[in-house]
């Protein structure tokens, strides 16, 4: 680990009374970018021609737009791939779901998997906090345009002019506390002590802002664990009690609950890493060794704690649970029309690609050649998910694979990636019933 040089032209906030501190910084692939990688990478693969793939005949009573022997096969690959497990659930709007649920050998003798099995949703928690915020702006007890210094003075610097809706569309500026090393052991399930979203807050603001609040899209966990702040000071109840009382209960969400801790609610995936022995020479050392209990070259990191995901990431639910979720949202259920637009209202997440994906408050659209979709992936040790629904939410797609390195450092595991993008993409195409791209030449 070495101390970052400052970057040029970094913006420095007005308050420069406030103490400088020095932190040093692991060299590792910026977890900040996960959201945008992974969206980018689902929309590069389907990037050409929609040239149908190869399928099998459909069973009878299967949803004509869902090839489940092909979605099966690329499951298969992914497991073969080096994945512990492998859940796709795909609905097109026309019938019974199709689910999937494919599992290597050796991670079957702890649990059979299962596709209703419960699973960390990560990074797609933001989803559902952005969704909180909108519900208490409908009632007027928030409002997108209020400075973050009115719910929480003196707790981030020039948080007079950072707004809601910016830490919602991550254009805040602020650093993204998992980059700071204080929350590595947490990561790494070495300390399983609970994150509060005040503390969480307090890790990030300790660093400069990246940028002058409103002028750049930069995507920062910190910015989530504001809002959870913002949410707890604005009702008086916990993040954990908000999602429990104005979410999963009025939707039946019975197996969706904001984690504060290690415990699980009934069958669950169970989650790996590779151990140090099997990790590849790419991946810093400090992300090489996962506290957990040893398994066939992997760590099972089921029962570490994800409170350090507070806000950003730490809701736990099901493949169904979360399309049911989707569906109430895009169509309405949750959110007044007014709101529903706010939380569609993107920036560009890559000026430089202005026709690229967008993100919304919480959510990013992406368009592709199979159609625009909705969506927001999730990652944390041991399940990394890609959740993707239609603006409408009747037609909705999950994939979930139940170890994460892969994405985290894409270079080190480029087998892995390359058959987890093509079930993405062959699952995304199928929710929307379309045929998948061709592969371009040389990518299988």
């Amino acid at each position: 680990m070495t101390a970052p040089a400052r970057p040029s032209g970094a913006y420095v906030p007005s308050r420069t009374a406030r103490p400088r501190r020095r932190v040093v910084r692991v060299r590792r692939p910026a977890r900040a970018r996960r959201a945008r990688r992974t969206a980018v990478a689902v929309l590069l693969a389907l990037t050409g021609p929609a040239v149908p793939l190869a399928r099998p005949a459909l069973a009878a009573g299967e949803p004509a737009g869902v090839p489940r022997a092909e979605l099966r096969e690329l499951a298969r690959d992914v497991v073969a791939a080096g994945a512990p497990g492998v859940i796709v659930r795909v609905d097109d709007g026309s019938g019974r779901p199709v689910e999937i649920a494919e599992q290597a050998p050796w991670a079957a003798k702890d649990h059979r998997l299962r596709a209703g099995d419960a699973f960390r949703v990560g990074s797609s928690t933001k989803t559902m906090m952005a969704t909180l915020v909108l519900r208490l702006v409908a009632e007027g007890r928030l409002s997108l345009a209020d400075p973050v210094e009115k719910w929480l003075p003196g707790r981030i610097p020039d948080g007079d002019a950072i707004t809601l809706r910016m830490l919602l569309n991550h254009t805040s500026g602020l650093f993204d506390y998992t980059e700071d090393p204080a929350v590595v052991p947490s990561i790494l399930g070495k300390d399983r002590r609970p994150w509060t979203p005040e503390r969480l807050l307090a890790l990030g603001v300790r660093h400069d802002p990246l940028f002058v609040p409103g002028t750049k899209w930069s995507y920062s966990n910190t910015n989530y664990a504001a809002v959870g702040a913002v949410l707890e000071k604005a009702t008086g109840q916990s993040v954990a009690e908000l999602v429990r009382d104005r979410i999963a209960r009025p939707l039946g969400l019975r197996h969706t609950f904001y984690a504060t801790d290690a415990d699980w609610r009934g069958p669950h995936a169970r989650g790996y890493e590779p151990d140090a022995a099997h990790m590849p020479p790419g991946v810093p050392a400090a992300f090489r060794e996962y506290a957990g209990t040893p398994r066939e070259g992997h760590v099972d990191v089921t029962g570490n704690s994800p409170s350090w995901g507070g806000p950003a990431g730490a809701v736990v639910s099901t493949a169904r649970d979360w399309a049911r979720f989707h569906a109430a949202l895009m169509s309405g259920g949750l959110l007044p029309a007014a709101q529903l637009a706010q939380l569609r209202t993107t920036v560009p997440m890559d000026p430089g690609e202005p026709d690229g994906p967008g993100y919304g408050l919480g959510i990013m659209t992406l368009n592709t050649p199979c159609g625009t979709v909705w969506a927001h992936d999730g990652g944390i040790p041991g399940y990394l998910s890609t959740t993707v629904t239609d603006a409408t939410g009747r037609r909705t797609a999950t994939v979930l694979v139940t170890t994460e390195a892969f994405a985290e450092h894409p270079d080190a595991f480029p087998e892995i990636n390359r058959v987890s993008k093509k079930l993405q993409t062959a699952t995304l195409c199928a929710m929307l019933g379309e045929p998948a791209p061709a592969p371009a030449a040389g990518t299988g």
